[in-house]
């Protein structure tokens, strides 16, 4: 295929959730597009579902819930007859014990103890009199919310394993985007509702915001969202080019054309010509690809991801425990999470005999745990289910193991300067080049948003001009798993749709 040529209206790099929902909206208007994408089996990005032997693994745990209302319509046209409405529990694993999360006020109390329970409220309380001036960093910005005895218990250790670097190191920005508007006030009192069942309130179209007790899933997992995007972007005419993986992205001097270039899965090349770019890389990746070099590529080399793997376990037990996942906050094992995917759809395991949960390793790759063999990740896997008490090492009867590099952009000390040079840059150059998603833009951003981000992104093709900004999505976020479905808050929530820049 060396010297093979297409020509399009939009090239798409990347067929995760932003890219193939500008694929598949780009396509209803009647746009020529091509997507290239660098797995050669799965679409879907981080919101892929893998099969093995019949076993379905969601690759994090992805809950269909959104206060957008494009979004929520989108999903139901892509998947009209698949979802299903799934129990909401999560709990907390820590020194031995579960909590529930949300809390619940009289079970946190009879598990900390009385002792430790007033520290906690004590040390809530001295931070709120005289907090921290000076907000740099995760922990300073945790410590000010909820005192640095809660920090210590509920947030360090899990952070710093998802993470791999120390909290005083992490940007306070991290926190403010995933955390913020979940105060501990308004955790207590939701807590108490739910201890005392006050929390369940008759439909009457009135219900206060409240933390999510259920969500939507497909009955299959994400990835089935995703292969009917792919289905739909295929039966409009255009292309998804499977194992192709971006080698070069030049734009022509006189017609400011992109040429796109892709290595194809038998080493050859082709090259997609087109008049926008949509790109879902990473901006670091992408950087190195464009031609000529930005001039901010120091800054764009400078950004790091996190990247984890996840092991599954098939175990002969009919069913370990309700939850969706629990999240390990145990320095005496390396797990941080561990999901039981019977509870997300009872379709993803084909036993009944079998349970099915996979457990979810951060790291970087290239480290130890990401260089073990399958074999090694399997036997540390089953031996850490053994040391939490969740399973008997003799139960577990199969086992496999998915990577995922560049799961999640750091939010480190510099990451907000080097994004911000590299897309003043990107901007200024390349009005036609469109970052779009969670890597595309280095932001942690869910599902939706980078569904929200693409779809603001096809809004400004059509317009000819950019009429909005897509990095006004998730910007100023309030507690992410608050409020209702397809509810539109006020324009800084963290669903609702930025304002318009100018008229279209």
């Amino acid at each position: 295929m060396v010297g093979s040529y297409r020509t399009v209206d939009v090239a798409i790099i990347g067929a995760g959730p932003a890219g193939l929902t500008a694929a598949y909206l780009l396509g209803k208007a009647g746009y020529s597009v091509t997507v290239i994408e660098k797995d050669s089996r799965y679409v879907g990005g981080i919101s892929r579902t893998v099969e093995h032997q019949g076993f379905r693994f969601d690759i994090g745990g992805h809950r269909f819930f959104s206060k957008s209302q494009s979004v929520v319509d989108l999903w139901n046209e892509l998947l009209p007859d698949d979802f299903i409405e799934r129990p909401r529990m999560s709990r907390i694993y820590y020194e031995g014990k579960f909590y529930s999360y949300p809390l619940r006020a009289f079970e946190a109390l009879g598990n900390l103890g009385i002792w430790r329970s007033t520290l906690c409220m004590a040390s809530y309380l001295r931070w709120k009199i005289a907090p921290k001036k000076t907000v740099r960093s995760f922990e300073d910005w945790v410590i000010n919310q909820f005192g640095h005895k809660l920090y210590s218990i509920f947030f360090k250790t899990y952070t710093e394993k998802v993470w791999g670097m120390p909290c005083d190191e992490m940007s306070a920005d991290w926190a403010a985007q995933r955390i913020k508007g979940l105060s501990l006030g308004a955790a207590v009192i939701d807590g108490l509702k739910r201890s005392l069942g006050l929390n369940k309130r008759p439909n009457d179209g009135m219900q206060a915001k409240t933390l999510l007790e259920s969500f939507r899933y497909p009955r299959l997992g994400p990835g089935m969202m995703w292969d009917a995007a792919r289905d739909r972007v295929l039966e409009q005419g255009n292309h998804i080019l499977m194992g192709h993986a971006l080698k070069q992205l030049a734009q022509e001097s006189g017609t400011g054309r992109w040429r796109v270039a892709a290595t194809t899965p038998d080493g050859g090349e082709v090259t997609i010509t087109a008049n926008h770019v949509i790109s879902s890389a990473p901006m670091r990746e992408l950087a190195t690809r464009l031609q000529p070099l930005p001039q901010t590529l120091p800054h764009a080399a400078d950004l790091n991801y996190r990247d984890f793997l996840t092991v599954a376990l098939m175990v002969r037990a009919p069913d370990l425990f309700p939850d969706n996942w629990i999240y390990i906050h145990d320095s005496k094992v390396k797990v941080g999470r561990v999901q039981n995917f019977r509870s997300w759809s009872p379709e993803m395991v084909p036993d009944p005999a079998i349970a099915c949960v996979g457990l979810e390793y951060f790291c970087f790759e290239g480290d130890g745990l990401w260089s073990s063999s399958d074999e090694d990740l399997v036997a540390l896997a089953t031996r850490e289910m053994g040391i939490l008490g969740l399973v008997e090492p003799d139960q577990v009867v199969g086992g496999t193991v998915v990577r995922q590099e560049k799961a999640y952009p750091v939010y480190d000390d510099h990451y907000r300067d080097n994004v911000d040079a590299l897309r003043t840059e990107l901007e200024t150059r390349y009005p036609t080049l469109h970052c779009v998603g969670r890597n595309g833009m280095h932001r942690y951003n869910n599902q939706d948003h980078a569904m929200m981000t693409a779809m603001l992104t096809v809004r400004n093709i059509e317009a000819g001009e950019r009429i909005y900004d897509i990095w006004g999505v998730n910007e100023d976020a309030e507690y992410h798993e608050a409020g209702n479905e397809g509810e539109q808050a006020a324009l800084a929530s963290v669903r609702a749709v930025p304002g318009r820049l100018r008229a279209a």
